[in-house]
């Protein structure tokens, strides 16, 4: 028997400080005349890391540094992409670093991601980093010149086609991010903070309510049936039911929507905030008790019960005729289980569909 594949433990590197270590690299190329061939640098939370540096050039006015960005054993659209500065000698003024956006980095068309409309997206605490590796080798030049930091990422139009950053309203590339520098294995952090984001970005632009999918084909459908909805009301959650109502509620977001199918709204019925397939299983207990409640029997209920699925159940529902009001009964066990844990907070609504992105409840309460 062919054991279990597990994961990967390896740490890697956001592209925040990939970004800060070429930038280090390619100022030390302007001050020396020689890019380096490795860089100890600083991330955002203090830690020196030595980075491999895969490409660098020098000349007297300007220098260029990449390093790949490795993110360890938790690779996203961007492991691989090659983190590009470009450092340039200003000499008509001093002690500035001033950062730009070039090829592949994204540009910010909407506000309410903390960053100037039209500006390059690079995040606040990247910004910050790289300037920080800037200064601490480039001190006395400051004093005199000032450095243009351009951060480029060939390729970085393709790497946002797999990213949110459309949703969020940045166009023609990738994001710089990091908040400690580090990626790790196989973490959700990356995925949660952009479901938060997203809520926030439509809390910023006055939207009242937000629509939360797990996944693309719910994402899809519901798009489809609430046509006339703000696109930055919609924010794919995946299993993150929980950070985002959290979310909502700071931001005072009046109504929530759901779009789900029967087994992540199974999830949420039964109480679960977090709902990845490897957590909680689907109760389908409760889906018998429903199933009870609109008319089936008990043979049948007890078939639900004696099942994994939550698909099962709606399949044997449908059989029976009874799929609808099993759906609607569903779909109140949900709002009434989000209404006991966030008393008061929001008006609901749950969209549900089919396996094929087909509406079978629009449901209200």
């Amino acid at each position: 028997m062919t054991p279990k594949k597990t994961k990967g433990t390896r740490k890697g590197y956001t592209t925040g400080a990939c970004s800060a270590a070429a930038a280090r690299a390619a100022t030390l190329g302007l001050l020396s005349g020689k890019v380096p061939t490795q860089i100890e640098s600083v991330l955002p939370n203090g830690q020196k890391v030595t980075f491999a540096v895969a490409q660098g050039t020098a000349s007297e006015t300007s220098a260029q540094a990449v390093i790949i960005k490795d993110a360890g054993d938790d690779p996203d659209c961007t492991h691989g992409a090659l983190m590009t500065v470009d450092v340039r000698l200003l000499d008509d003024t001093s002690n500035q670093v001033i950062l730009k956006g070039g090829d592949g980095v994204g540009t910010i068309t909407m506000r309410g991601l903390g960053l100037e409309v039209g500006g390059a997206a690079i995040n606040p605490v990247p910004r910050k980093n790289i300037e920080q590796n800037i200064r601490e080798v480039a001190g006395e030049l400051l004093q005199a010149h000032s450095l243009e930091v351009t951060i480029s990422v060939p390729g970085g139009q393709e790497m946002a086609k797999k990213t949110l950053n459309d949703r969020l309203g940045i166009i023609d590339g990738i994001s710089i991010l990091g908040t400690t520098g580090i990626v790790h294995p196989y973490s959700t952090a990356a995925f949660r903070a952009s479901v938060v984001q997203g809520i926030e970005v439509a809390a910023n632009q006055g939207q009242q309510a937000v629509v939360l999918t797990t996944g693309g084909r719910t994402e899809k459908f519901t798009i489809r049936e609430l046509t006339h909805l703000d696109p930055a009301c919609f924010v794919q959650m995946g299993d993150f039911l929980g950070p985002a109502l959290d979310s909502a509620q700071a931001v005072g977001i009046q109504q929530i929507i759901i779009g789900g199918m029967v087994g992540k709204l199974t999830k949420i019925a039964q109480g679960e905030v977090i709902t990845h397939a490897r957590r909680n299983p689907v109760n389908t207990q409760l889906l018998a008790d429903i199933a009870a409640t609109v008319g089936a029997d008990a043979a049948v209920c007890a078939e639900i019960a004696a099942n994994e699925t939550a698909r099962f159940a709606g399949e044997r529902m449908q059989e029976l005729g009874l799929a609808e009001p099993f759906y609607q009964q569903l779909c109140a066990r949900v709002i009434s289980t989000l209404a006991a844990r966030y008393p008061d907070a929001f008006t609901y609504r749950i969209l549900m569909c089919d396996f094929e992105g087909n509406k079978l409840v629009d449901y209200e309460q």
